[in-house]
């Protein structure tokens, strides 16, 4: 280390007495950047929660983002103090402090796999927003205790598994919808998908270094506001609507939310589905990012990083804020940029402004929605192609095993949202007796076979598709790697998960005693018990012929 910025000449004995310096012009550079990518995902938050939950704005605005800007200030606050430990402990001026702020990949999942679903289900916003406050809570935990089963989890769980059966998230309930929304207003959306592609994917630089994120939202606004002077009205802006986006400009501090929190219990079941998996995912990640930092000379410790990360996003929790902490990809990014320590506070102040002063209400009444779509669409594509290229080329057919599941439950969601829309349409037109809706339902549920739609095996197959993905994920892999007693091992698991209906299965339980979906049980222990044959007659196969599997001469 003594050849990084700042060690030269001190000694062991006067790096106690080494002031870091709180700030360096390197910082501005490393705010600006770091700062731009904050905004862009609390946009896309806010847009979430107002335009695809529908939740009211005295809660996106006087609840849940007060309690998300308190988050995001003490995790950016903490990490700058380890930053400053780490510079005088080590007597170095070149230390970075770990970017951190709401998990990306998480806020679309707490958002698409639990909010919607609770919110469509029950027509109530509210009950959505509580179902993931305790997501939150239960993955809060997982993160505080994950730092010492961590690496058990990721030693005996395929990468090709875990990230497949987050691909399979990603296409399917992130990039769909956002592509989907770019289409109908193609002239905003493919305009900043394709500025958003030659910078991310082409590695085109746009003009004094500014996020290709950045340019998009501009260059939305422009064609939207510039559409509305001929009359075109593309993106649904209003001079009217930044006025009424001044009504949440005031001061809203975090309140106490726990009675959200634990009504959010009676959909414990779904909800643990989804956390434990993901609550993994976190931890190995988390290890991840701490490791590319310490590549970059700066070490910090992998416990402490965990545990801050559980703890304050159960402080938010509790405050009211359904998405989880996380620390950043791109440290050694922003340490190159200049950044130290000083840029991680000034992004945790620049969020409570933001957040508290209801700021984020009018940067959206000036920004179309459909201009966020395609940033969207490039988290899902990249999450997406991540897990084919970050695992062996053999077990893509693995991963695509994995994404199944999901696209079972997002075409059962798309059909049931459908039916429940044709009910209510047909209830509201006076077409049919209200207490003849589900008979309706039920009976035009029971045809979908008729023309092709197997709706029954969408339903089994895509209960509890995350974790569904996992299983028949590893499985996968292990098969291919002709490693038969870890694939009749994950089979195994499958069994029990799915008798107690934590996949394959519309609730958790016994089923009365026989399981939530027995045959579906019964099926995977029966995979199970062949793998493991297969096993034993190859390890037998070995025994009888050692000189067929001795290495070749030199």
């Amino acid at each position: 280390m003594s050849t990084l910025t700042g060690t030269a000449g001190k000694s062991e004995s006067n790096t106690s007495e080494f002031k870091p310096a709180l700030w360096t012009s390197g910082d501005w550079n490393a705010f600006f950047g770091f700062g731009t990518n904050i905004l862009v995902n609390m946009l896309v938050l806010t847009g979430l929660l107002r335009f695809v939950l529908k939740m009211p704005d005295s809660l996106v605005f006087g609840r849940i983002l007060p309690a998300l800007g308190l988050m995001m200030c003490l995790s950016t606050f903490y990490y700058a103090f380890l930053a400053y430990r780490l510079a005088q402990k080590t007597g170095r001026s070149d230390v970075c402090a770990l970017p951190s702020g709401v998990s990306v990949p998480h806020m679309f999942i707490v958002t698409f796999v639990i909010m919607l679903p609770v919110t469509l289900k029950t027509g109530d916003p509210l009950k959505g927003w509580s179902a993931g406050l305790v997501w939150v809570f239960f993955q809060s935990f997982i993160l505080m205790i994950g730092g010492f089963i961590a690496p058990f989890i990721r030693k005996i769980t395929p990468r090709a598994a875990l990230l497949g059966t987050l691909a399979g998230v990603s296409l399917t309930f992130i990039a769909m919808r956002p592509a989907l929304e770019m289409y109908m207003t193609p002239q905003i959306g493919l305009v900043c998908f394709a500025i958003i592609l030659v910078s991310w994917f082409g590695g085109v630089k746009y003009p004094k270094g500014i996020p290709a994120g950045l340019v998009a939202i501009v260059v939305g606004m422009v064609i939207a506001w510039g559409s509305n002077m001929l009359g075109l009205n593309l993106g649904g802006l209003s001079l009217k609507g930044v006025g009424d986006a001044f009504a949440n400009f005031g001061f809203s501090v975090p309140i106490p939310a726990a009675n959200y929190v634990f009504s959010g219990f009676e959909y414990l079941g779904v909800i643990l589905v989804t956390a434990i998996p993901f609550g993994i995912y976190d931890l190995v990640e988390a290890m991840d990012n701490v490791e590319s930092a310490e590549a970059a000379g700066d070490e910090y410790p992998t416990t402490r990083v965990l545990t801050a990360d559980g703890v304050v996003s159960l402080i938010g929790c509790l405050m009211g804020n359904p998405f989880i902490n996380a620390v950043y990809i791109g440290h050694p990014g922003w340490k190159a940029m200049g950044g130290r320590i000083g840029y991680s506070a000034a992004t945790g102040v620049m969020v409570v402004v933001l957040s508290w002063f209801g700021v984020i209400s009018v940067l959206l009444a000036l920004v179309p929605v459909v201009a966020i779509s395609p940033i969207l669409l490039y988290i899902g594509m990249l999450m997406t192609a991540q897990a084919f290229q970050t695992t062996p080329s053999k077990h893509a057919p693995a991963v695509a095993l994995a994404f199944t599941p999901h696209l079972a439950a997002w075409a059962k969601l798309q059909i049931d949202t459908m039916l429940g829309s044709t009910m209510m349409a047909a209830g509201t037109v006076g077409g049919m007796a209200a207490d003849k809706a589900d008979a309706v339902k039920a009976a035009a549920i029971a045809a979908l076979p008729q023309q092709g739609v197997i709706y029954h095996g969408l339903e089994v197959m895509g209960g509890g598709s995350i974790l569904a993905g996992l299983i028949l994920g590893a499985i996968g892999v292990f098969i291919i790697e002709r490693d038969f007693e870890k694939a009749s091992a994950f089979s195994l698991v499958g069994a029990v998960l799915t008798y107690f209906g934590f996949m394959h299965g519309e609730a958790v339980g016994m089923g009365g005693g026989f399981g939530v979906t027995p045959s579906v049980a019964f099926a995977y222990a029966v995979m199970a018990a062949g793998l493991y044959a297969l096993s034993r007659r190859g390890s037998e196969h070995y025994a009888s012929h050692p000189e067929m599997h001795a290495a070749p001469a030199e």
